[in-house]
């Protein structure tokens, strides 16, 4: 390893005509000397990801069952019977948390009963009860990750994004006197701040990458038909020169990275403007029309975004809720609400964990991205928390009850991982998000509605699962 007299800066880029990328974390970048052997500390990123519709193994079925949750708290859990299961190989990485709710997504007066569509995705990370208005008077919470994005989005040139897979930004008002913004984002600057999402991978990449500084000459670049490298080839020669063998390669594989997703938003793109009819007719034409595909680009330019240090949080909402969006490769062919309204019936119940089985599955691509990346003296999974969850519980009669919540990778060493904690009956999910602002090192000693903090490292007492609702 070649060891430069001063540490290349992390905020070094590569530059070219409107062009700014932004480096992945090389060796160079160490510090030398006694810091060096002191070492310090990667900085620890989040991903916050909401499923609408709960799950389930929410319902008395599902529970008994184990759909979502496993039977055994600890370590030694059967994922096998659950959504679940696609995260087996990745288990040492897992903590789930089961048996949590989520109170402010309930009804509090009667005004507010039905709405819980409406009212779900601003709770999911405030754990606040959202106002009813359909005014510009919107009011919820500070979400989770912009609580952490106020202690360390200074340190990175974008502070947090936010992301999301269906469409949002509904004209009008929604129903039951809910303004559409608690539907149209998960994260909160402040509890009268939504902030909007970015739903086109074109607009995301772009925004990582400083592509041109107006829209006109971010649509003259593309014209061109030339990759963003194409921009940056004097600067790339200039930084190999100062760099050892094993940061040549590093640096290599991330520039790939770069052109492999570019290259597939510009085939997303050619595809979308065929004329052929598309699945989402109305939808931007960087948008793939294939879900799975439109999650793994979103995934991808997370994990590049993260390797290069340009934001260290995310959050991504992977569906707005009421969607009846149909996903075939799920087994199912029942329209996502439609199957999330399964009447309890057994088979119904069965039907709609096919989808959420699917939804689950599509974790795996990620986690593997984060995996392969070097980060620090560890790779980006031990230095990254992914939430995935819903304030949802049994959708079917829109309640808040033992709520999906997972968490994968290690935090910074925050979280040990291949842990089943089980809640006791009541417990809100905020204990859960309290512990993990507490990990990341944030002093704060309430969150949400929360009653206190819950260890995420120890399963604790096995409480007593409910067999009815």
């Amino acid at each position: 390893m070649m060891l430069l007299r001063q540490p290349l800066s992390r905020r070094t880029v590569l530059q070219g005509l409107g062009v700014t990328i932004a480096l992945p974390f090389l060796d160079a970048m160490r510090p030398t000397g006694r810091a060096f052997a002191q070492g310090r500390k990667a900085p620890v990123r989040m991903i916050a990801m909401e499923m609408v519709h709960g799950a389930a193994g929410s319902t008395a079925y599902g529970i008994r069952k184990n759909m979502w949750a496993p039977a055994d708290v600890g370590s030694g859990f059967d994922l096998s019977p659950s959504s679940l299961q696609p995260l087996e190989p990745y288990r040492k990485a897992l903590t789930i948390v089961s048996n949590t709710d989520c109170r402010n997504a309930e009804a509090f007066l009667p005004p507010e009963i039905g709405a819980d569509h409406f009212r779900s995705a601003a709770v999911f990370l405030t754990q606040a009860r959202p106002k009813q208005t359909q005014g510009s008077d919107v009011y919820a919470g500070t979400s989770l990750d912009q609580i952490y994005a106020q202690k360390i989005g200074d340190q990175t040139p974008i502070p947090s994004m936010q992301l999301c897979i269906e469409n949002v930004d509904q004209a009008g008002g929604c129903s039951y006197n809910y303004s559409c913004v608690y539907t149209d984002t998960i994260s909160w600057a402040s509890p009268t701040e939504p902030l909007p999402m970015i739903r086109d991978p074109r607009a995301v990449f772009d925004q990582l990458f400083g592509v041109g500084a107006t829209a006109e000459a971010r649509q003259l670049r593309r014209a061109d038909d030339r990759s963003i490298l194409d921009w940056v080839t004097e600067s790339v020669a200039d930084l190999k020169r100062t760099l050892g063998p094993a940061d040549q390669a590093r640096l290599a594989d991330y520039l790939d990275d770069v052109r492999e997703i570019e290259r597939r938003i510009q085939k997303v793109e050619a595809s979308n403007r065929t004329g052929e009819p598309r699945e989402l007719p109305d939808a931007p034409v960087g948008v793939p029309d294939s879900y799975e595909d439109h999650v793994r680009i979103m995934f991808d330019l997370q994990a590049l975004a993260l390797a290069s240090d340009i934001t260290r949080i995310f959050s991504f909402k992977l569906s707005r809720d009421v969607s009846n969006r149909v996903f075939r490769p799920s087994g199912s062919t029942t329209a996502f609400h439609t199957a999330s309204h399964h009447l309890d019936r057994d088979d119904r119940i069965t039907d709609f964990q096919k989808i959420n089985t699917y939804h689950v599955g599509l974790l795996p691509y990620l986690v593997e991205r984060l995996m392969k990346i070097p980060d620090g003296d560890g790779t980006l999974l031990d230095n990254t928390l992914v939430v995935y969850g819903s304030s949802m519980g049994n959708s079917n009669v829109h309640n808040h009850k033992r709520c999906p919540l997972i968490m994968l990778g290690h935090a910074g060493g925050a979280l040990k991982g291949h842990l089943h904690v089980r809640a006791a009956d009541g417990t809100p999910m905020a204990n859960a998000m309290l512990s993990m602002l507490q990990g990341l090192n944030i002093d704060v000693a309430q969150f949400g509605d929360s009653t206190g903090a819950m260890d995420l490292n120890s399963a604790g007492v096995a409480a007593t699962r409910a067999e009815a609702l």
